[in-house]
């Protein structure tokens, strides 16, 4: 078991705090801050935007909830969080701060996913337009004076995912069928956009949920490993063990390449040029095994 860690909340959009009578924009929190930062782009400055996981250097599946975040909870008129169990967290402390109409929006509910279900959605492409429109139809329900500018970006907002489609498209034209690793299935949803081949899953599984992979399902990640069966290995850098390091100097030995994708977005990104940049990544790390 890795040790457990704080990650603090942080502002996305400066002024005074949510429920401050000086304030009427709308309060929300975000439990991670890739939809905190699409919160603030379809909000714009009607809407004040806390993100809790934001530090990409630390592992969220450690959170562990400081009163702060219990307050700003209780304040906030809407609550944005992954659920597939990914953030089990937040469904405790939307109880132990219930108020009337409060809007909770479970992520994984409009891309019809549940617990048992690979939780990573923010790496599937249909998942922010679908959390995107979800939040404009409830910002527009709490201020409604304002639902045109909520409309307004939300239509900007789905325009500038074009050239993440656009590079989708592209590398899975070139390099689709590709047979791939990972560590962790951080990743899984989008490779499965790009249409690569992945192995090891199981594995992958037993590293996600923080078990002992099984003896068979580590020697056949070492032997695509030391028979470079696979082109590319992703690893989570924010959950790295002494294992996943193991086989990441495996990768290298073998000449291999080797790509690490984060959980959390980096603060001085947004969520388009943090998974451009991890696909541009990727297409440069297949392009130099095809070589």
């Amino acid at each position: 078991m890795r040790a457990g860690l704080w990650i603090a909340a942080t502002l996305l959009v400066a002024g005074p705090s949510p429920g401050s009578s000086a304030d009427d924009r709308i309060s929300l929190v975000a439990a991670e801050n890739f939809y905190g930062d699409v919160a603030a782009q379809i909000g714009g400055d009607r809407v004040a935007v806390i993100s809790i996981l934001s530090n990409p250097d630390q592992d969220p599946h450690l959170f562990e909830t400081p009163p702060s975040v219990v307050r700003e909870i209780g304040a906030a008129q809407i609550v944005v969080y992954n659920g597939a169990n990914y953030d089990p967290w937040m469904e405790k402390l939307l109880k132990v701060t219930a108020r009337p109409g409060r809007v909770a929006i479970r992520v994984a509910d409009g891309v019809d996913r549940k617990p048992g279900d690979n939780p990573h959605l923010w790496y599937d492409p249909d998942t922010m337009p679908a959390f995107a429109k979800t939040l404009s139809e409830a910002l527009s329900a709490i201020d409604p004076a304002h639902a045109d500018d909520y409309a307004g970006r939300l239509k900007g907002f789905i325009a500038s995912l074009q050239p993440l489609n656009d590079k989708i498209a592209a590398i899975r034209g070139k390099y689709g069928g590709v047979s791939v690793t990972a560590t962790e299935p951080l990743f899984g949803y989008m490779a499965a956009s790009l249409h690569l081949t992945m192995h090891n899953e199981r594995f992958q599984l037993a590293v996600m949920n923080n078990t002992e992979p099984s003896i068979s399902d580590l020697e056949s990640f070492q032997r695509d490993l030391e028979t470079r069966n696979v082109r590319v290995v992703f690893f989570n850098q924010q959950a790295s063990d002494n294992l996943v390091r193991h086989l990441v100097k495996l990768a290298r030995a073998a000449d291999i390449s080797v790509v690490g994708v984060t959980e959390t977005c980096p603060a001085d990104q947004s969520y388009q040029d943090w998974m451009l940049g991890e696909l541009q990544q990727t297409e440069r790390a297949l392009a130099r095994t095809a070589s």
